[in-house]
């Protein structure tokens, strides 16, 4: 709502701030933050005073059972305090916020479900997962159904830019739009099970976001983009804003889930958080490079699938210790805190990694 001050930049000249998606993307980011800081005690106080916590399990370490008690749900924090960002400095009427607040909403709805189902109405395996994947298809198909109607960039509404080659696209034609539905699916489910240890989906996030939020940016200016060979998308700095909100909102999460956490997200959050990121991959038109800065949730999500695949195939045993591949590490003897910390360094170089293809073509 604040960049609709700018419109009276002509009676107060220092308005025209508000104009600015740099500057509006910094409070986004502090706001979420700050936000976080001054909602999250009494948001625990009343998850753990309706008892909205931690359930035992059938997997898991045994060094996990201590967190039993422990307040979940808590990404109704990063979701109030990323939504109220949102509404104070983006633009309202840019397509891509809407999009993108969509995304949000629909898969937190997915998981506030899931979550209620669990911890509610005590049934661990929460709602079905026919149910869950029917939600994120529907979002899915919404989002890309309206990008094909209102492609970003008309001129490559079907293909892919290769990162780190110049001017070098893959075009899917009519199989884009599957692709385009798997990425948001995967993305969303692929952050889910990254979720299961103190801090390391939300520490995760922030830098796959930031990574998004210079391409947004950067693909949103015809200038930076033709000089750094991008493919433009008009409008997409807007979701610079957006992506900073969820920056802030997932470093002051943070401040109360990082190890040991007072309170888990759930699925409340983990579900959109991948679905956003996807969402955004596609609106910039950086669909290909979402491996490489999700590169963390590609590697927890692919040691699953190795772990299924050859528990199969070997009738019963087991390529990992255990799968996601963070409690391989901890049955390995390596403490929970380490872990984290050394998944997060990964996911700062994959976004030095990924923003080095802007110069590396």
């Amino acid at each position: 709502m604040l960049y609709y001050l700018s419109l009276f930049k002509d009676d107060l000249s220092f308005l025209n701030i508000f104009n600015y998606i740099t500057f509006r993307t910094g409070g986004a980011i502090v706001t979420a933050f700050l936000l976080s800081l001054v909602f999250g005690p009494g948001l625990i106080s009343k998850l753990r005073s309706f008892k909205i916590q931690q359930i035992e399990r059938e997997y898991g370490p045994a060094s996990h059972l201590s967190k039993n008690g422990t307040p979940t749900m808590g990404g109704l924090l990063i979701l109030i305090t990323l939504l109220l960002s949102v509404f104070l400095w983006a633009r309202l009427d840019s397509a891509y916020i809407g999009l993108m607040i969509f995304t949000t909403v629909s898969l937190a709805f997915a998981g506030i479900l899931d979550d209620y189902t669990k911890l509610v109405k005590k049934n661990p395996e929460g709602i079905a997962s026919s149910v869950k994947l029917t939600i994120q298809l529907f979002t899915a198909i919404v989002v890309v159904g309206y990008l094909a109607m209102n492609p970003p960039n008309g001129q490559y509404s079907t293909s892919m830019l290769i990162p780190y080659m110049s001017k070098a696209f893959i075009d899917l034609s009519v199989f884009y739009f599957a692709f385009s539905m798997l990425v948001i699916v995967g993305s969303s489910n692929a952050t889910n099970l990254t979720d299961g240890l103190d801090g390391l989906a939300a520490g995760c996030m922030v830098f796959a976001a930031i990574t998004y939020a210079v391409f947004a940016y950067l693909a949103g200016n015809v200038n930076f983009a033709d000089y750094l060979k991008i493919i433009y998308v008009p409008g997409a700095g807007e979701i610079t804003v957006f992506l900073g909100a969820l920056v802030g909102a997932c470093l002051g999460f943070l401040w109360f889930n990082a190890y040991p956490a007072s309170v888990f997200m759930g699925d409340t959050s983990s579900l959109f958080l991948g679905g956003v990121l996807g969402t955004a991959a596609l609106c910039v038109k950086q669909e290909l490079l979402l491996p490489i800065a999700g590169g963390i949730f590609v590697l927890e999500t692919l040691s699953v699938m190795l772990q299924m695949g050859y528990f199969k195939l070997t009738h019963g045993k087991r390529l990992f210790k255990m799968a996601p591949i963070h409690h391989h590490f901890e049955l390995c003897g390596v403490p929970e805190s380490k872990v984290i910390v050394r998944f997060w360094i990964m996911g700062a170089m994959l976004m030095l990694l990924s923003l080095a293809s802007l110069k590396i073509r």
